[in-house]
């Protein structure tokens, strides 16, 4: 028995063979999808993660620049692909095993066991495992099953059937998949309204600041459907307001486990806060504003004593996700469980994430779960793959919309951002940087770290190049040099070329 692997595995499969592992493999993740859903318990969610987490810094960055968003698709295709493999190669072990011993129940059984055991060492959920062992298993079993017809015909039937039996259990495990977890959508993806009065009050007056703009652009407050999204993984974490706690380690006094029942017994605010992408590009639209709700870090800090010599932290997230702050920029961080006046969304961080004013949104951590107190500095997540890290986001003005009004006259218009240092001025030419004119802004809204509105109207006469450019509330002109968004984040002036013939009937 010891040499009937070995042995096996060095005869060259049949076709038929190979068609029934893929088969099996194809089913068994949809299996696992089955029962875990679109999860973090989902076979192809920790390889997914694996994927991420080993992708080269150089890589991440030319991807985040290059691909955008969509570089999402490629690592999760590759972590698909990976989980079949993984699972057409156990059926390929069964199947031979199976030949060999012409025992094709044996060989089903061998492949369900094997597959059992990768699913659960790789996901470790045990019993979520089954739902990708027992299809392998079948359809291992009947790829080995005794032919009694001539070899090349049974063999095309059976591949026939198999694959009309995957294509149907693939689409069952949609379906009940679906039914499971309540057809399978976002919440982010409702139509939510502030549930909180206090919250639906202030984006009322809001309401009221926003420019009279023309063009499409998002509001002073930007809805669950606008508001940007990135994360590191495909897979977001999924906690319960009882499962999760927040701990206090390292270097401190006196550690400490914080509840989100503790967290609702402390003082609340609400807080108008901005978040921008340190991967978009420098007219991108991964920049957005909310009402988030929730309550001061400073205080928790106090009461755990830090001892950090490096006067540092490393916040950590479910997804393993880390970024290390500044004590003292920490200090001025937010905890927050609500966004527009409803609990966070999943894809946002619920139950609570961290806001730290003026710094770029990917260190604003979702899914918080740890803050350590070090005697050393570390780099985080992003500075290991080459990026600057925590600090400052840089100023800068959009221009997100020229629009032709009934008056004849152009419009141009968008938002303006400085973190903390607020945004004073924009200033607006018409002549590719020759002259320039202050823009109409929005009031300003309540908040130590918002955006806002700008807009600009004139009489065209000919083709313009269109720049804008901002100042900050420390009379600082945002940077006229031009970079990509890796490591620091884009900087530079926006530009347009309009020309009015574009906008005639």
């Amino acid at each position: 028995m010891k040499d009937i692997v070995p042995r096996a595995l060095s005869e060259e499969f049949s076709r038929a063979e190979v068609v029934f592992a893929v088969l099996a493999g194809t089913v068994g993740v949809a299996g696992s999808y089955a029962v875990a859903g679109y999860t973090r318990q989902f076979i192809v969610a920790p390889i997914d993660a694996m994927v991420v987490r080993l992708t080269p810094g150089e890589i991440v960055a030319f991807m985040i620049q290059n691909v955008g968003e969509q570089g999402h698709l490629i690592h999760i295709i590759i972590s698909f692909g990976i989980a079949m493999a993984i699972l057409v190669a156990v059926a390929l072990v069964g199947l031979v095993i199976a030949r060999r011993l012409d025992r094709p129940v044996a060989g089903g059984f061998l492949a369900g066991i094997l597959s059992w055991g990768v699913t659960a060492a790789i996901t470790t959920e045990p019993a979520l495992a089954i739902g990708a062992a027992g299809p392998v298993m079948v359809f291992t079993a009947v790829g080995a099953a005794p032919l009694s017809e001539p070899e090349h015909d049974l063999s095309r039937r059976r591949a026939l059937v198999s694959g009309a039996g995957a294509l149907s259990f693939i689409g069952l495990s949609v379906g009940v998949d679906r039914l499971i977890t309540g057809n399978n959508d976002s919440d982010d993806n409702e139509d939510r309204q502030p549930a909180n009065e206090e919250v639906a009050a202030l984006m009322n007056e809001v309401d009221e600041q926003s420019l009279d703009i023309a063009g499409d652009i998002p509001g002073l407050v930007s809805t669950f459907e606008e508001f940007y999204n990135v994360d590191i993984a495909e897979f977001d974490p999924d906690l319960s307001v009882e499962d999760w706690s927040l701990t206090f380690t390292g270097e401190v006094g006196e550690e400490r486990e914080v509840t989100f029942e503790d967290l609702q017994e402390l003082p609340t605010e609400h807080r108008f806060v901005t978040l921008r992408c340190v991967g978009e590009d420098l007219n991108g639209q991964k920049l957005d504003t909310a009402v988030w709700t929730g309550t001061p870090i400073k205080p928790l800090l106090e009461e755990v004593d830090p001892r950090s010599e490096c006067e540092c932290a490393m916040l950590r997230a479910e997804d393993d996700y880390f970024v290390e702050f500044p004590i003292d920029a920490l200090e001025d961080g937010f905890l927050a469980w609500e966004m527009n006046g409803q609990a966070l969304p999943q894809s946002h961080g619920h139950p609570v994430r961290v806001l730290i004013p003026g710094h770029w949104g990917e260190t604003n951590v979702k899914w918080l779960s740890k803050i350590e107190l070090l005697n050393e500095e570390m780099d985080g997540y992003w500075e290991q793959r080459g990026w600057h890290g925590t600090g400052p986001v840089n100023t800068v003005a959009k221009l997100w919309s020229d629009t032709m009004l009934e008056n004849g006259n152009l419009e141009v218009a968008g938002h303006a951002y400085a973190g903390t240092r607020k945004i004073d001025r924009v200033s607006v030419s018409t002549d590719g940087g020759d002259t320039w004119t202050d823009a109409e802004l929005s009031d300003p809204l309540p908040g130590e770290d918002v955006w806002r509105q700008w807009r600009y109207e004139f009489e065209p006469d000919e083709s313009h190049e269109v720049v804008v450019r901002a100042i900050d509330g420390e009379g600082n002109l945002q940077t006229e040099e031009e970079s990509s968004s890796f490591p620091r984040g884009a900087s530079g002036w926006v530009s347009k070329s309009i020309n009015p013939m574009d906008y005639s009937s």
